[in-house]
């Protein structure tokens, strides 16, 4: 069995990190069997040296090695890509095309992003797991293929599952062995190494001197979050290679690439998205509006009492919990509306009139005031005793709608159809 140092020294792994060296005695162990491997891992961290040194230390070396970038692959074409196609399967589809399982037969496929696969697509790989089974898009007949399966993934598949993206039994047929690779700021040790390693290459692609760190800049290095892991590192080993004339690199400088520096603290995100009974807008609308239906008739109930009483303090006492429930909701219809509405609709536009019945304490007794002085007349119509309410506000406050409106407990723009409607 090869050596975790040589194994490193022959593909290119930099670092001495614990992690970093469990994660490659686990691949030269796992490398003789057949086992299914998923390398887990923050995107830019080397997921794709694990395969690599699990196809050249197993018995099928002599055979191909094939890595498919899983998100890469439009979702309507992948099951082709993979699998194969016959001739006149889908449109475009002019000849018999071999997947990568089949010309992979004997071989290793590296499945790179394999929590972005469709479901249907997640099901057929599952099969080929199971008994080495497939089908030809398009194909009735049944297909072998030999093939060690290696995968690898950036997304917290546990999370996935629960959220019907990704199947649980071909996440346990995919891991029965589960690599993980540590990210860079886990490995501090390392940063610098790999910073050195990168600006060596750079210099002798590039023909020029080797860049080197000051003490400042070494301290700022490690420091660093480097979020985007060894892919970030590079490109900014190169950046500072190709764009920076002075070899020797300050504080200032390296500053200069690390973007974010000013905030080097993780984000605080919330892990679960809050729950709510209404999951969009228009749930929330309707819930509104049975609401609002529900307080109408409550108010039709409290106007009919107080038409029928001479006595309004009785009725208000009577009906105070009515009186209460209503003018409780008030304020949360409006919030909820006012956000619909300025989201999705203009003024011009929008069908949804926000009843604006908010008030002062003063104006609720007015209003219980004026309900007093409506005289009952039997033959007075609905529409009729609308007419006369709104002449009354407008009377009393000079024919000035917006306060009118205000009073009614209605819209400025209700109030203004209301005007045309009677030609007041």
């Amino acid at each position: 069995m090869e050596s975790i140092q040589a194994t490193k020294q022959r593909f290119g792994i930099i670092g001495n990190d614990p992690k970093l060296n469990r994660a490659v005695e686990k691949a030269i162990q796992v490398a003789p069997t057949d086992i299914s491997v998923l390398v887990t891992g923050e995107s830019g961290v080397g997921k794709e040296s694990i395969p690599k040194i699990i196809h050249a230390l197993s018995h099928r070396k002599h055979h191909k090695y094939i890595a498919v970038n899983c998100g890469a692959i439009p979702e309507g074409t992948i099951d082709s890509e993979l699998f194969g196609h016959e001739k006149g399967a889908f449109t475009g589809a002019t000849s018999t095309r071999n997947g990568y399982f089949e010309v992979a037969d004997g071989g290793t496929i590296f499945l790179d992003e394999v929590g972005e696969l469709p479901l249907p697509t997640q099901v057929r790989l599952l099969r080929v797991l199971e008994n080495g089974e497939f089908l030809k898009v398009g194909s009735s007949s049944l297909q072998k293929t030999n093939v060690r399966i290696v995968a690898a993934t950036n997304v917290k598949i546990v999370e996935a599952i629960e959220k019907g993206k990704f199947r649980e039994d071909l996440y346990y047929r995919l891991s029965t062995v589960d690599i993980n690779l540590p990210p860079l700021r886990e490995r501090s040790e390392d940063i610098h190494l790999l910073f050195r390693k990168f600006a060596s290459d750079f210099a002798q692609k590039y023909k020029m001197p080797t860049v080197r760190l000051e003490e400042q800049a070494i301290s700022l290095l490690l420091q660093y979050r480097w979020s985007g892991n060894i892919r970030q590192l590079r490109n900014v080993a190169e950046q500072i290679s190709v764009l920076e004339t002075e070899r020797s690199i300050d504080y200032k400088t390296l500053k200069h690439y690390l973007p974010n520096m000013g905030s080097n603290l993780p984000a605080v995100i919330g892990s679960k998205k809050s729950q709510s009974d209404f999951s969009n807008e228009r749930e929330i609308l309707y819930k509104v509006m049975f609401d609002m239906q529900r307080d109408v008739n409550d108010l039709k109930k409290l106007t009919m009492e107080l038409m029928n009483s001479t006595n309004s303090s009785e009725v208000k006492e009577e009906n105070s919990t009515l009186i209460n429930k209503i003018y409780s909701k008030e304020h949360d219809h409006e919030e909820q509306l006012a956000a619909i509405v300025e989201d999705d609709y203009s003024d011009d536009n929008s069908d949804v009139e926000v009843l604006n019945i908010s008030e002062t304490p003063e104006q609720k007794s007015s209003k219980y005031d004026f309900a007093e002085e409506i005289e009952e007349e039997e033959n007075l119509s609905l529409h009729e005793k609308e007419l006369e309410l709104i002449k009354k506000s407008l009377e009393k406050y000079k024919g000035k709608r917006k306060d009118a409106a205000d009073e009614l407990g209605i819209s400025e723009r209700t109030l203004y159809r209301k005007i045309k409607q009677y030609n007041l």
